[in-house]
């Protein structure tokens, strides 16, 4: 396996001011724990083609755990969660990667309850290519729009 190249370890404020942000929204019909159930569990994001995701920390699940997403079957990234709200939040920067394509990457995944059968989901992302990864940065955003659609699919929303 190649090298891994370290990233920047950024805070939340990165989500505002990252060069390439995206974000999206659902309104599900599931119970909240359920949910986060799905995107805390030992498969995290199953349903999104061309992503897989693995703990690399043991339980319990908390800031300073750790995980390994491997995209496309090429790009791996290890990934440091600084924010966990259990049942509600959870918050992750890019700590290294296989391939040099950012400098920096934060996720955000926010569960909110509406009632007892039904909750909001938001997913963020930001990213600041690097010098290497600029010429393919519209690529970024066809992968996330694909697991936004793919996250729909699963969840039956649009």
């Amino acid at each position: 396996m190649a090298a891994m190249t370290t990233l920047k370890a950024v805070d939340e404020s990165f989500l505002e001011t990252a060069p390439q942000r995206f974000s999206h929204s659902w309104e599900i019909t599931q119970p909240a724990d359920q949910v986060w159930t799905q995107l805390v569990g030992d498969r995290p994001l199953y349903w999104c083609r061309g992503l897989n995701i693995a703990w690399t920390s043991p339980a319990p699940l908390g800031v300073g755990s750790t995980r390994q997403a491997t995209v496309l079957g090429l790009v791996k990234v290890q990934e440091h969660f600084f924010i966990w709200e259990e049942n509600r939040r959870h918050t992750f920067y890019g700590a290294s990667m296989n391939l040099p394509l950012f400098n920096a990457l934060v996720e955000d995944y926010v569960v909110e309850p509406l009632a007892e059968d039904r909750c909001r989901f938001t997913w963020r992302i930001g990213i600041e290519p690097s010098a290497l990864g600029k010429p393919g940065a519209p690529l970024n955003g066809l992968i996330f729009a694909n697991a936004f659609r793919d996250t729909a699919r699963h969840f039956r929303v649009s």
